[in-house]
């Protein structure tokens, strides 16, 4: 497949929707558990605290096309997003969200906002069917005072993302195109289908919505992809990105 073919195959992947106001046909009653170790990390939370905090959720289903939550709308909860793809950014008047980044379950959607008795700032909008979990603050605080362990762990989950997102934004200020989207590609990684030792990369979003995430645009995403393809680092195959050296690559991302 030539260059020019794999350029087409990643702008493919279907138009992420536009952030409409949350209609309540939009949600519907939840009957799953939360796992909360999934969330916390090892080891799960005791068997006490998880039952204390299922007590504490409330359980929604939002529709794909349907926004979670809005910017500017008061946030009273830590929004957990149980399963299911999110998209986080800023709708444009008439148009679609400008993405600035994607959330798959399990996840914080927002976990400062409700504590700070502040707005959410930006719009999330759900790329798939999607589960979330609401805890209101101040029920969830209240537990906490309860029981000091969860609120340690609680503190170290919300560390661990704030370490995220921290390392997200050195990245985008220190690091060049090539190595931000080889980091992009290698964070992605997963072995491929059958016996082999195939290690792919699925795409699930747009080539806009990626290239805006890595602090590029659709033109300078495709004109790297094309330079990969053509060093034989990867190779592009419909919505599958199939890694050839992922030594390569890492070298690519730590430079």
């Amino acid at each position: 497949m030539n260059a020019e073919t794999a350029s087409m195959i990643i702008a493919r992947p279907p138009r992420l929707p536009q952030a409409p106001r949350r209609p309540a046909a939009a949600t519907e009653s939840v009957t799953i558990g939360v796992r909360w170790g999934d969330l916390f990390g090892a080891p799960a939370p005791a068997r006490a605290d998880c039952e204390a905090l299922d007590a504490l959720a409330h359980l929604r289903g939002v529709a794909a096309g349907q926004t979670v939550f809005t910017h500017g709308e008061r946030s009273r909860a830590l929004v957990v997003l149980l399963s299911g793809d999110v998209a986080m950014g800023l709708a444009t008047p008439g148009g679609p969200m400008r993405t600035e980044r994607l959330v798959h379950g399990p996840a914080w959607l927002d976990a400062s906002s409700a504590w700070l008795d502040r707005a959410y700032v930006l719009d999330a909008v759900a790329l798939t069917a999607v589960q979330v979990a609401e805890l209101a603050r101040a029920p969830l605080q209240a537990l906490l005072d309860r029981r000091p362990q969860l609120a340690q762990r609680l503190l170290v989950s919300l560390a661990c993302e704030v370490r995220r997102l921290t390392v997200h934004t050195h990245e985008l200020m220190h690091k060049d195109a090539p190595a931000r989207l080889a980091t992009w590609l290698c964070e992605r990684c997963q072995p491929g289908d059958g016996a082999s030792n195939q290690v792919v990369v699925r795409l699930a979003e747009r080539k806009s919505d990626i290239a805006s995430q890595l602090g590029m645009t659709p033109e300078t995403m495709s004109r790297l992809m094309r330079t990969l393809s053509d060093q034989r680092l990867i190779e592009v195959d419909g919505y599958t990105v199939q890694v050839l050296d992922l030594r390569a690559l890492r070298r690519l991302a730590e430079s």
